[in-house]
């Protein structure tokens, strides 16, 4: 990640940034005066200087508190190289000063594995008294990474991407850190798993089921963050069209995300038990595939029926929930996961589908999502639906035809066992951008990693 740093000293031989409505004293401020002021947040107006310092000053907009885009604005309208000063409002909140670096830092992603190098220019932040947004940088820095990590994950191709190298990403990153454990499941140890093993027998990688754990000192809520891992889609024997199929690297969005916010938790050290479940496979066709009309057995001993091998997320969460609600005793469950298209016709690119029973929860994480810029709709789980599940042969139907999203819902519902505060998050669309978006760049988005950080800091924060 390029640099941001706080300074109380200016430095006029480096570009400046100044937010729009912010006028200097003197000559420049005489200058920007008789600029058209950027009304939108994130619009960028540059002044040139010649044999003048500043020699290069952007105008930033901020439109209506929306720092965190002028942040993604600000890093795209500067050279990869570039060092630069933003100059902060007097008094400007910290909460500001948190989504102005994110939106740098999110704004200035680059995949790892890209042509270009990744940029390494400085931005500083100056304020005349720096000492109370050092903490909110750091914050910034951590939220930033989670997503970056969760970005690249989503990102690596498919050629690169299966369960045991995604395994083995989680075991690395795990290392060397206090308080973190990673557990990886493969082979006969999987006996039990009978989606994950069903949904990743037609690939020649075979399927990986991890646990990573932060436990701190004096722990008090126990998460359990659950994320969908399909390394790639072809959707089986139910195989997709080629351009349905086109983006499947991206079907592992939600385990990359529940990966992101647990490294961050312990990173920032937050006081709240977090364990992460993340059921890895690649859904491939192959003579061990399993077929259309399949009876599968899962984890908690249920069975379910099923008509479509696209339809395999659920399947492969059912069995993560079946292991969390048995062995883990978590307090509350949150879903993350890639799981159908449906969504995106009612909700759009940007607005990913909550699912919860519990209120508080949902109130929670929707007040998470806002704070984080990732937004969510809560949706209904209607009890007459419920009847789309029924099958003659097995204890359930997993993957009937009628009203997709909200019934797979009702489907992982079933596996929740006694547990009353959970939460699915359907975020299938908003995971990936076609172009650049605000403090998005073209590509996986990471959605989800940074409403988890809000949510699970402001869980420690009401303790």
């Amino acid at each position: 990640m390029f640099a941001i740093g706080l300074t109380e000293e200016f430095d006029d031989t480096v570009t400046w940034v100044i937010p729009a409505g912010q006028v200097p004293d003197g000559e420049l401020g005489a200058e920007i005066s008789a600029l058209p002021a950027p009304a939108v947040a994130g619009e960028i107006t540059v002044l040139p200087r010649p044999l003048r310092r500043p020699a290069r000053v952007l105008l930033a907009g901020i439109g209506d508190g929306g720092w965190r885009a002028a942040g993604a604005g600000i890093v795209r309208a500067l050279a990869d190289d570039e060092h630069a000063q933003v100059v902060l409002p007097s008094g400007l909140p910290e909460a500001a000063v948190r989504e102005l670096a994110e939106g740098l830092w999110l704004g200035g992603y680059r995949y790892r594995e890209a042509p270009k190098p990744p940029r390494s220019g400085r931005v500083d932040l100056v304020a005349s008294d720096i000492s109370s947004y050092v903490g909110v940088v750091d914050e910034a820095r951590a939220v930033a990474r989670a997503t970056w990590l969760a970005r690249d994950l989503t990102n690596t191709p498919p050629s690169t991407k299966n369960p045991e190298w995604f395994a083995d990403q989680v075991v690395s990153l795990a290392a060397d850190r206090p308080g973190l454990t990673a557990t990886v499941l493969a082979g006969a140890d999987l006996e039990r798993f009978g989606g994950l093993l069903a949904v990743g027998g037609g690939s020649v990688s075979p399927p990986r089921f991890v646990e990573l754990s932060w436990t701190p000192a004096g722990p008090v809520p126990h998460v359990v963050l659950v994320g969908k891992g399909i390394t790639f889609d072809t959707g089986g024997i139910s195989i997709k069209p080629r351009e349905a199929m086109r983006l499947m690297k991206k079907d592992m969005g939600g385990a990359a995300a529940v990966l992101g916010a647990t490294l961050a938790a312990a990173e920032l050290d937050l006081p709240v038990r977090v364990t992460a479940l993340l059921p890895l496979a690649e859904n491939a066709i192959g003579a061990a595939a399993f077929r259309p009309g399949d009876v599968i057995r899962h984890y908690d001993g249920t069975t379910s029926e099923t008509t479509n091998s696209d339809a395999e997320g659920r399947l492969v969460l059912a069995d993560a929930l079946g292991y969390a609600t048995e062995r883990l005793t978590p307090d509350m469950i949150v879903v993350l996961a890639t799981l159908t298209g449906a969504n995106a016709v009612a909700l759009g690119k940007r607005t990913a589908a909550l699912y919860s029973p519990d209120d508080a929860l949902a109130a929670a994480l929707e007040t998470a999502g806002t704070a984080a810029g990732e937004r969510m709709w809560r949706l209904p789980l209607p009890a007459d639906y419920v009847e789309y599940l029924r099958s003659d042969i097995a204890d359930r139907h997993s993957s009937p035809t009628q009203v997709h999203s909200v019934v797979a819902a009702l489907y992982l519902r079933e596996f929740m066992g006694e547990v009353t505060s959970w939460a699915h998050l359907d975020m299938s669309a908003p995971s990936w951008a076609e172009d650049h978006d605000l403090e998005l760049t073209k590509g996986a988005t990471g959605w989800g990693a940074r409403t988890l950080i809000r949510y699970l800091s402001a869980l420690h924060g009401g303790q």
